[in-house]
């Protein structure tokens, strides 16, 4: 290491001084300003956000690329191109990376996924999430295959970490090309308005291949994985609220597999009502309203961390805290699509009931769906698979299942919904609640249709016949003969009844068959 002849103590420490200030400043002068003329943070300072203040600890500051790199060999900055170490976040551990544009344009070597490996296998070791801070500008050209072997290293390794620590990616500039991949096999997406792109090909091979004139931001900018692909879970204004959402996101989360998430005393009254729910549903059962409304009322200090709230909106998914203790929340949403379940809404549920299970994190749904979405667009795009996706991820979650219906319940749909038949533990009805094979009018029209056809006033005998079919099935009452729903209760007492419910079941153990692993319909 150059410079290393010095004597005395005094002078080696003064030598340690300058390359610690060499490594915290590799970046060029001209790069440093063109990342913050681009409104966007250094690598350091985004650490600096997510992390509690003086609780960062630096690995690996001191490794520089293989001096065989082709065409480089002159420069060799301290650290590379990421940052990488452990801190906390609201007192609990992390570790962490963040790649630095500002260092050849971010770009991975072999030295800069080795960093990153470090700290995955730490992370794994110790028991902690992983959250890593995306800004780069794809494999290190110069060093060929070697910038490969490192993605897939990193691959493997986010891999074998899912499932045993919660890992959330924030993309705060480009990302693309197989980069992608990481960010995609871990648990949560985040991405900033106007200075974040993931994308297999950009804009000019797309242009060259298919023909399409696409911006950056059109093809893989936050708004379109927020709305049109999924890929983002959470999207901001700017990379101090991604940063601030990520630790905000931390707190839901246990540190890994084998711990429960963290309890926060509520200041929400445990047994308080919500009077209001009483004539929240309205009187038509085709007239939408708001599931979220529900979601509100019901859960602590109205306060819900909604994921993936642009996407597949008929159906909302996202944490929550009931009583203090973290759930997760799926319900069917009516003011879109009527809360039908279509391909997109059932894979971004499975998805999330899946990671909640992963971790120990309690279900809460909220069920009123009309059934399943119909259609040609719908069957040959695979509607009996993926809606099949959120049946499994159901059936297979051990973690306490707590399920509501609000209003209809319909066929198929109903049974999907954490159903009593699927091994929900607590399945609870209000009195607008419609548990049935399908809606009135469609169940009158099929099984009445010689004896409407013959009638001398089918309006008339069909009004009488559906008000008959409401009467015997159209309510939760039938349901309830059957214990397939545990108790109807009075809208405003869901939370208490859900608080309780879940106080109950939080020491729900539940063995599985020994298996290697089953086979979701992916």
């Amino acid at each position: 290491m150059d410079g290393m002849t010095h004597d005395t103590t005094e002078a080696k420490l003064a030598w340690l001084a300058e390359l610690r200030d060499a490594a915290a400043h590799a970046g060029e002068g001209r790069a440093v300003d063109r990342q913050h003329e681009r409104g966007k943070l250094l690598a350091r300072e985004r650490l600096d956000l997510l992390l509690d203040p003086g609780s960062f600890v630096e690995l690996d500051r001191f490794v520089r690329h293989r001096e065989t790199e082709f065409g480089m060999h002159d420069r060799r900055p301290w650290g590379d191109a990421v940052v990488t170490g452990y801190g906390t976040v609201f007192g609990r551990p992390v570790c962490v990376f963040s790649q630095d544009f500002t260092v050849f344009g971010g770009s991975l070597s072999e030295v800069f996924a080795e960093k990153i490996c470090k700290v995955m296998d730490i992370a794994v070791k110790v028991g902690c999430p992983v959250v890593g801070i995306n800004d780069s500008g794809g494999a290190r050209i110069q060093e060929g295959v070697v910038s490969l072997a490192g993605y897939a290293e990193i691959f493997w390794r986010n891999v074998q970490a899912s499932g045993v620590v919660p890992q959330i990616s924030l993309v705060l500039g480009p990302c693309a090309g197989g980069a992608v991949y990481s960010p995609a096999i871990t648990d949560f997406v985040l991405m900033a308005e106007g200075t974040s792109y993931m994308f297999i090909t950009g804009p000019d091979v797309v242009k060259a291949v298919t023909g399409e004139d696409v911006t950056q931001e059109d093809l893989g900018g936050a708004a379109a994985h927020a709305a049109k692909s999924g890929v983002a879970h959470l999207v901001a204004a700017g990379e101090e609220a991604v940063i601030e959402d990520a630790r905000y996101l931390l707190s839901f989360l246990p540190q890994n597999n084998l711990e429960t998430p963290p309890y926060a005393t509520p200041a929400d009254p445990v047994n308080r009502e919500a009077p209001e729910l009483d004539a929240l549903i309205p009187d038509s059962p085709n007239k939408p309203y708001d599931i979220k409304q529900v979601i509100n009322r019901v859960v602590d200090d109205a306060d819900f961390l909604e994921l993936q709230a642009d996407y597949a909106q008929n159906i909302v998914c996202g944490f929550a805290r009931l009583g203090g203790h973290a759930v997760g929340v799926v319900a069917n949403q009516p003011n879109a699509l009527a809360g039908v379940l279509d391909i997109d809404a059932s894979v971004k549920a499975a998805r999330f009931v899946r990671t909640c299970d992963a971790f120990n994190i309690p279900l809460v749904t909220f069920v009123d769906v009309p059934g399943f979405l119909p259609g040609t667009e719908q069957e040959w795009g695979g509607i009996i698979r993926h809606g099949a996706k959120l049946l499994y991820a159901y059936a297979e979650a051990t973690v306490p299942k707590l399920t509501v219906i609000t209003r209809k319940a319909y066929g198929g749909a109903y049974d999907v919904m954490s159903s009593k038949h699927i091994r929900a533990d607590v399945n609870v009805a209000w009195p607008t609640a419609e548990v049935a094979v399908m809606g009135p009018e469609g169940a009158v029209n099929i099984i009445f249709r010689s004896e409407l056809a013959d009638a001398a006033e089918p309006d008339v005998r069909r009004a009488e016949l559906i008000a008959d079919y409401k009467e015997r099935f159209a309510n939760p009452y039938s349901a309830a003969e059957r214990g397939y729903v545990d108790d109807v209760i009075e809208p405003r007492t869901t939370r208490p009844y859900l608080i309780r419910a879940l106080e109950m079941h939080l020491a729900k153990r539940e063995p599985g068959p020994k298996r290697k692993h089953g086979n979701i319909p992916l």
